[in-house]
C-alpha cells in the first residue's frame, strides 16, 4: 500500500490555478491552440502555464505566495505574457465556467499519454470536460488538519460557487443555471463532494483501496470539489467557476485563505464543529448552481433560508479581523462592493438579453476582463 506523506506548512500560503479558454479572436469560437501557445511564451514560465485536457484551453499557477498581493502580482505578469503570445496567434484569453457556444464535442484532447487514457476510461465523460475554474490551495499543518477542514468547509463550499457562479451557456443554450460548469463536473465518477473522513489515516486508507481495485490509478483523478494536496501541503477548494475577471478571482482567493485559517484556528482551539448533514449541503450547492447569488442558502443549524447575498456579507464580517491578520483585508473588502453588481452568470445573460447573440457575449465579456 502506498504512503503519501503530507508537506507541512507553518502558514497559510497561497497558490492559485486559473483554467482560461482559448478563443479565436474574430469568431470568439474555441480554437485547439495550445501548442503554439506554450512554443511562444518566455522560457521562465514555461512550468506555470500548462496544457489541460482539450487543446483549447490552458491554465496559469501561481508559485507558493504569502498573501492576496503576491497573488495579484504573479498571476498579473503571467496572464499579460500569455495574452501577448495569444494575441500574436490571433487568440484571445476567455474567462468563464463554461464557452457559451463552442460544441464540446468539437474540441480536440490534448496530445498526452495520461489524457488519452483518461478519455479512453471516461468517453464521454471526460470529453464533455470543456469546463473552466478557479482552484485555491492553502497550506495547513497536518494531513489530519486538511481532512478536518475539509469537512468543516463543506457547508461553505455552496456560497463560494454561489459567488462564482459564471457558466450559465453550453453548446450554444441558455441552460437556465448560472452553473453549468459544476453539473459537467459531477459527471466524473471521483467528483462533487467530498466523502466525510475522520482523518489522515483514513483517506489513506480510501486512495489505496480505490487503486487496488481499480477505480483510479492515482491520486490525481480525486476531483473533488474540495481535496487535500498532500505534496503541497494544502486544502485545494475546487468548486469555483472561473470567475469574470481578476479582481473577482482576487477577493475569492482573499475569502478562502481567511476561510481556511479561520477552522484552523477552531480546530487548534478545540471549537466543536456542529454537524451538516451532506444531503443539506448537496441541496444549497443544487441552488447555488441553479441560481447564483439569488439562491436562498439552508443555514444547517436554524435550518432557516437566507439570500445568498446575506450569507457572503456574514462571512466577510465574520472574517474581516481574519483578514488584516493576513494582509488581505482590501481584497477581502471588495467582496461587498461585487455583491451589488451582476455575477459573471448574470453578466453573460444580460449581454444575451441585450445583444441575442452569443458571440456578442464572449466579445463583451472579453471587454471587461482583459488586463
Amino acid at each position: 500500500m502506498s504512503t503519501y506523506k503530507f508537506a507541512s506548512n507553518d502558514y497559510p500560503t497561497l497558490g492559485v490555478e486559473i483554467e482560461l479558454n482559448l478563443v479565436d479572436a474574430e469568431s470568439f469560437a474555441l480554437r485547439s491552440a495550445i501548442e503554439p501557445i506554450l512554443a511562444r511564451i518566455p522560457e521562465g514560465l514555461k512550468g506555470s502555464v500548462k496544457p489541460e485536457l482539450m487543446q483549447c484551453y490552458l491554465e496559469i499557477n501561481t508559485g507558493v505566495c504569502r498573501d492576496v498581493r503576491d497573488v495579484e502580482i504573479d498571476l498579473t505578469r503571467k496572464i499579460r505574457a500569455v495574452q501577448k503570445a495569444a494575441a500574436e496567434l490571433g487568440l484571445r484569453l476567455f474567462w468563464s465556467g463554461t464557452h457559451p457556444f463552442s460544441p464540446w464535442h468539437a474540441q480536440e484532447v490534448t496530445r498526452n499519454e495520461r489524457y488519452e487514457g483518461l478519455v479512453e476510461l471516461l468517453q464521454d465523460s471526460a470529453r464533455r470536460m470543456v469546463t473552466f475554474g478557479l482552484h485555491v490551495h492553502v497550506g495547513v499543518d497536518s494531513g489530519d488538519k486538511a481532512i478536518m477542514i475539509c469537512d468543516r468547509i463543506m457547508n461553505h463550499l455552496p456560497t463560494l460557487l454561489a459567488l462564482s457562479t459564471n457558466s450559465p451557456f453550453w453548446n450554444g443554450r441558455n441552460t437556465g443555471l448560472h452553473s453549468q460548469r459544476v453539473k459537467v463536473m459531477e459527471g466524473l465518477p471521483t467528483a462533487g463532494l467530498p466523502p466525510l473522513m475522520r482523518n489522515w489515516s483514513e483517506y489513506m486508507w480510501l486512495l489505496n483501496h480505490m487503486v487496488e481495485t481499480g477505480f483510479i490509478k492515482t491520486i490525481r483523478e480525486i476531483w473533488w470539489d474540495v481535496r487535500p494536496h498532500h505534496n503541497f501541503g494544502t486544502v485545494e477548494i475546487r468548486i469555483c467557476d472561473m470567475p469574470h475577471d481578476l479582481a473577482s478571482v482576487l477577493s475569492l482567493t482573499a475569502l478562502i485563505q481567511c476561510l481556511v485559517y479561520d477552522l484552523s484556528e477552531e480546530i487548534d482551539r478545540g471549537i466543536y464543529q456542529f454537524g451538516c448533514h451532506p444531503m443539506m449541503v448537496k441541496q444549497n450547492k443544487w441552488r447555488a448552481c441553479r441560481s447564483g447569488l439569488d439562491a436562498q442558502l439552508v443555514d444547517p443549524i436554524s435550518l432557516k433560508a437566507e439570500p445568498a447575498r446575506r450569507v457572503v456579507r456574514g462571512l466577510v464580517e465574520r472574517l474581516t479581523d481574519i483578514a488584516k491578520t493576513l494582509h488581505c483585508d482590501d481584497y477581502l473588502g471588495l467582496i461587498p462592493e461585487q455583491l451589488d453588481r451582476p455575477t459573471g452568470a448574470e453578466r453573460q445573460l444580460a449581454h444575451f438579453e441585450r445583444h441575442g447573440d452569443l458571440a456578442a457575449v464572449v466579445q463583451t465579456m472579453l471587454a471587461e476582463s482583459t488586463l
